[in-house]
């Protein structure tokens, strides 16, 4: 499938470069396939949710995965991108083109990585002085949370993004990006959500850099997708196939979610335990084994995110979707608006 298919026209004054404040005062589009698009705010979520309804939550924790450094003289700006091992981290270097292997980059006097591995155009391999716990305390230290380079931000990063790109729920660290969809939850809409019945559980995706990275191919069956690390408990996935038994819709909250649930269902629609990576991509004609209706944010052009809010509700569908948000002045992007989708019986 071609890629140009999934470009759209955004104005650039439709990136959200900060939350809505309140949190539930921000917009939410109800879309219905084929041509239904209902304007509501987060906080009518709970008002458009059946109490038989399950939501499932991504609840990994974003790392201040961006860091700066010496090499030498010449700084350093590293992005974290997928953990390799508890001590070695494939990142993302700016200005990388004179880092050998073995040469040493300083964050601080105990804090350290040597360069192991340089790919040509593509990522730097590095084997910090510390690893797990300690490394992930090291980075609460000397790194910044990494927002989206759409998000305009100076070096410094800024405060508030340390609240703002967690979500509420956050509790497994592993993350170098935030499961966007969930930073709309407050414990208030919780609370709302709680109280009409709905049942709620979570699993967790360590979202990684691979999720802003382009898609640089003509055709979509050349493009290769980055592969994340999710965890389903036994309990979890046994709770979820009960309910789904009982005929009550299963919701991710997230598109992290939604890529997790698939990756562990069989093809008769059964979720399994699950703890390993998953690179799973969907695009238009994938049959939605296990999800019926999904709460997400919107997505970049061309993306992969968008290629599957495309295969869940249709092209043309989300494409007047769309449309109808940069109409409406909906905000867009991890600081953005969100969207309730319901799947569509057939997609084209």
């Amino acid at each position: 499938m071609r890629v140009d298919i999934f470009q759209f026209d955004l104005p650039p004054d439709r990136i959200a470069n900060e939350p809505a404040f309140p949190r539930e005062t921000a917009k939410l589009l109800h879309v219905i396939p084929p041509r239904t698009f209902e304007d509501f705010t987060i906080a009518d979520l709970p008002h458009l949710l059946k109490p038989s309804d399950v939501l499932v939550f991504n609840d990994t924790k974003v790392i201040p995965a961006r860091i700066y450094g010496k090499r030498g003289d010449a700084q350093i700006e590293a992005t974290l991108l997928k953990q390799i091992n508890l001590d070695t981290w494939s990142c993302l270097i700016k200005n990388a083109r004179r880092l050998k292997p073995e040469q040493e980059i300083i964050f601080s006097d105990d804090f350290k990585a040597i360069v192991l591995e340089k790919k040509q155009d593509g990522p730097v391999i590095l084997k910090f002085n510390v690893a797990g716990a300690d490394l992930f305390a090291q980075l609460h230290v000397h790194g910044i949370m990494p927002l989206p380079p759409y998000i305009k931000r100076t070096k410094e990063g800024k405060e508030s993004d340390k609240s703002n790109y967690q979500t509420i729920f956050a509790k497994h660290e592993g993350a170098v990006a935030a499961p966007t969809a969930g930073l709309h939850f407050t414990k208030e809409l919780l609370n709302s959500i709680k109280q009409k019945g709905i049942e709620m559980h979570f699993v967790t995706l360590h979202v990684g850099g691979g999720t802003f990275l382009p898609v640089k191919v003509q055709d979509t069956k050349d493009h290769i997708m980055h592969a994340e690390f999710g965890i389903i408990t036994k309990e979890t996935a046994l709770a979820l196939n009960k309910a789904k038994q009982e005929g009550r819709r299963i919701i991710p909250v997230g598109t992290t979610a939604l890529r997790l649930l698939e990756s562990a269902a069989d093809e008769t629609g059964t979720l399994h335990e699950f703890c390993r990576e998953t690179s799973i991509f969907m695009t238009p004609g994938y049959q939605f084994k296990y999800a019926d209706a999904l709460f997400t944010n919107f997505h970049l052009p061309g993306s992969t995110l968008f290629m599957l809010v495309c295969a869940f509700c249709g092209i043309d569908c989300m494409k007047k979707a769309y449309q109808h948000a940069i109409e409406a002045h909906y905000r867009f992007f991890s600081y953005g608006d969100a969207c309730l989708l319901e799947k569509a019986s057939s997609v084209s």
